[in-house]
């Protein structure tokens, strides 16, 4: 038998490691201030990149695609090369990857806080960044696809199946939920439109977490549980279940998101069935974690390493169970559009995806210096703090979203919303998210102490940059299945057969669920008197995007007594035919706008109450956590690029007459002129050229279609 000598490269690992916990801090402290600004609304400092409509996605990006995003390569490039007994494919595609993802990552911040967004949650960035992550993406997928190819083990490990999932089905939500038609270098349209946007967004948004947030950390979790532990995965047959269970499954589960709106109800019962399912496959892979560490409990205790990791595997699994729970359509009914969402994420994130990172740093960081961790007492310290903070975090926002949601449905005796004005529903809650901020400080300081422990172990420590080991070369095998080999045992040889079995699994469910959307019409009714929006409005609904507006206010009345009485009439799926992005929205900081532009004696709003709103939101609507938008008072309307929107639309299918992009900017003016006259009624001066001209009449549109019909 040969033996071959080579080398690991551990600089690599030694990069993401360090942008990991860079993007880590970075993504926290911007988390830190969007909670602050639900408090204090004026650390928003009436300055358009720090609204909260523009620094919250900046701080789920920089969480999942910075932090997350590094902290899966790390532990990739870490365990790929150990469980292949090879070196990387390429240094020159590692390196690429590396500050290729690190260049997407700072392009994300500067052009979300410069308001160029997609609007579509977790795939925000616009169409010229979606093209780069792709470019990376393959390059990433180059790199650990050689490596596999080149490896000298003739099987592949579990955690390398989760790899190879991941790659293939991130590449796939990400290339179709990123079909949109470019306006300008940062401004596009989705392709898609209304319920198919919605339904092709949170077939992605939940894949997103299944296949970034989840399979590659299992991956993780298999390779670094049992090192750390010093012990065999528990149940080598759990695992193919597990894996091919969850893969299968997952892609189903998206129309969850979508319950009681106007999505067809056959998809929602879809989502609802699979998000069941989920379960078992989901706490398969929890137990097969936790059983590897029988008879190991009392390391457990002694090692924060082990702490670390018991607590995200079981995070995992809470999180695992609620989210199915949650698509249980009673359930959803309380918990949709309210803070127990955020709560549910955070304990993934926070638990699961923070915990498993931050234990694998403190198992990783010490074998690559040579050297022993420089405090496990402060790696306790911040196992507790870390703990600490995420109850503190999570048990207040899943007490004020019931609180809030009940608020919502109460009616009085004679049969009337008790609270009609959502924003008594909001000043409610308040000294809930006071304790979030509490739980988020606890987490924050963990995180600082675990950096100044790293920092004094790489300080002393000596690092190999180019670890020496040596393996027996992979004997040639045949390609047919051998006697007594069972098929997953054959397919483990064949990395490229796994990969395309892989990428099987998770098209069946995709294809299902959306492709009907588009072949039958019944699916998708239209409306008669539903109309495009007009220049204007399309150029307002454009700063409303810009702006984040929809972050905190929903476009979607689901079917309850409680909604209809608060907003009116139920959204219809017609509605939406002309809505590139749609903007149903996912959280209800503010009241739902999916009628605002509806006129009644519980609803009148002229053009000045909006004015005021955006100048100054206080001083229409006392105790609001809203930010002022003074920017809008002030700024021209860049019409430059109305014809060019006017004909991206066309291309998609909205019905502007033959030539209109031409004379759009004329009726564009003419309705600006007759806002800004009705403004001037209303005793406030201003020219027809502003911005929030547009944004009004915009939100001045909303619902009228249906009413006026």
């Amino acid at each position: 038998m040969q033996i071959e000598k080579f080398y690991y490269d551990n600089k690599i690992v030694k990069y993401f490691a360090y942008a990991t916990i860079f993007w880590g801090l970075i993504g926290m402290l911007v988390g830190l201030l969007a909670a602050l600004q639900l408090v204090w609304p004026s650390l928003s400092f009436d300055f358009a990149m720090t609204t909260f409509g523009r620094i919250r996605p900046v701080h789920t990006n920089a969480v999942i695609f910075a932090f997350v995003g590094n902290g899966i390569f790390m532990g990739v490039y870490y365990s790929l090369q150990r469980l292949s007994k090879a070196r990387m494919y390429s240094d020159l595609l590692s390196y690429i990857h590396f500050w290729g993802w690190q260049f997407i990552i700072v392009l994300a911040a500067i052009t979300l806080l410069l308001g160029y967004t997609t609007s579509k949650e977790y795939a925000e960035l616009e169409w010229p960044i979606d093209i780069l992550i792709t470019i990376i993406w393959v390059v990433f997928g180059w790199n650990m696809f050689g490596t596999i190819i080149k490896r000298r083990t003739g099987h592949i490990y579990v955690a390398i199946w989760f790899y190879i999932a991941t790659f293939v089905t991130v590449a796939v939500l990400h290339i179709v939920n990123s079909f949109e038609v470019p306006v300008s270098f940062w401004k596009s349209y989705s392709l898609y439109a209304g319920v198919q946007d919605a339904l092709v967004q949170w077939w992605y948004g939940h894949n997103a977490v299944a296949f970034f947030l989840t399979t590659p950390y299992l991956g993780l979790m298999y390779y670094f549980l049992p090192k750390a532990a010093n012990r065999p995965i528990y149940s080598y047959k759990l695992s193919i279940i597990h894996f091919w269970a969850l893969i299968f499954i997952y892609i189903w589960a998206g129309p969850h998101h979508l319950l009681y709106t106007a999505l067809p109800d056959w998809i929602q019962a879809l989502g609802v069935t699979f998000s069941v399912m989920l379960i078992a496959p989901s706490w398969g892979g929890m137990l097969n974690g936790l059983l590897t560490l029988r008879g190991a409990w009392d390391k457990v205790r002694e090692e924060p390493v082990l702490k670390f990791l018991v607590v995200a595997v079981t995070a995992y699994g809470l999180s695992t169970f609620e989210g199915p729970m949650m698509s249980l359509k009673s359930v959803n009914a309380l918990t949709h559009f309210t803070d127990w969402t955020i709560a549910h994420v955070h304990i993934g994130a926070l638990g699961w995806n923070g915990f498993l990172t931050f234990g694998i740093l403190y198992w990783l960081i010490p074998k690559m210096f040579n050297i022993k961790l420089h405090s496990k007492k402060l790696a306790n310290v911040h196992f507790w703090l870390g703990t600490l903070g995420i109850l503190v975090y999570a048990i207040p926002l899943y007490w004020g979203a019931v609180t809030q949601t009940l608020m919502w449905k109460e009616f009085t005796p004679e049969g009337f919303l008790k609270y009609p004005n959502f924003l008594e529903t909001v000043t409610q809650i308040i000294p809930m998210y006071h304790a979030r901020i509490f739980g988020g400080v606890l987490y924050l300081v963990g995180v600082v102490l675990m950096i100044y422990n790293i920092a004094k172990t790489v300080k002393v420590g000596n690092f190999v940059a180019d670890e020496a080991t040596e393996a027996a070369a992979r004997e040639v095998v045949s390609p047919k299945r051998m006697k007594g080999e069972g098929w997953h045992r054959w397919l483990e040889r064949k990395p490229i057969q796994f990969m395309l079995l892989s990428m099987v699994a998770i098209l069946i469910g995709g294809i299902i669920e959306i492709v009907p959307t588009y072949l039958i019409k019944s699916n998708i009714p239209t409306i008669a008197s539903v109309k495009p929006y007009t220049p204007l409005e399309l150029q307002g609904r454009d700063i409303y995007i810009r702006e984040g507006c929809y972050t905190c206010h929903s476009q979607m009345i689901r079917p309850f007594r409680s909604e209809t009485e608060r907003y009116g009439e139920y959204s219809k799926a017609g509605e939406f035919v002309y809505d590139h992005p749609f903007l149903w929205g996912s959280k209800r900081t503010g009241p739902d706008l999916a009628r605002e532009g509806v006129q009644t004696e519980r609803n009148y709003k002229p053009d000045s109450w909006h004015y005021n709103h955006m100048l100054k939101p206080q001083s229409v609507s006392p105790n609001s956590i809203m930010p002022a938008y003074p920017w809008l008072i002030k700024n021209k309307l860049d019409i430059s690029r109305t014809k060019k929107k006017i004909e991206v639309m066309q291309y998609l299918g909205v019905p502007y007459p033959e030539g209109y992009g031409d004379i759009a900017n004329e009726d564009l003016k003419k309705q600006a002129e007759k806002i800004a006259a009705n403004l001037k009624a209303g005793g406030i001066e201003t020219t027809s050229d502003k911005e929030i001209i547009a944004l009004i009449a915009y939100l001045q549109r909303l619902g009228t279609d249906i009413y006026n019909k």
